[in-house]
């Protein structure tokens, strides 16, 4: 699921089609915002890409990241 890459959590998530990749982007950020942490993503068709990090940590994965990639992960 989640890869530890150059400081930061990375997950790509593939769907069927582009409705459902965005779904799951919109639920994505009803979690970002409630957390107050939000995520570096990119979205192309059916794929999403997710970055997390923590800015104010000199850009470095935080209990912050873990805990928004744990509840990201119930999503899917």
């Amino acid at each position: 699921m989640w890869k530890h890459l150059d400081n930061q959590l990375y997950r790509e998530s593939k769907f069927a089609d582009f409705s459902q990749a965005f779904a799951f982007m919109t639920r994505v950020a009803m979690l970002a915002e409630s957390a107050n942490h939000h995520p570096t993503w990119k979205n192309t068709f059916n794929k999403v890409e997710i970055w997390l990090t923590t800015h104010d940590a000199e850009s470095s994965v935080t209990d912050k990241d873990i805990a928004l990639s744990e509840a990201i992960n119930k999503l899917v």
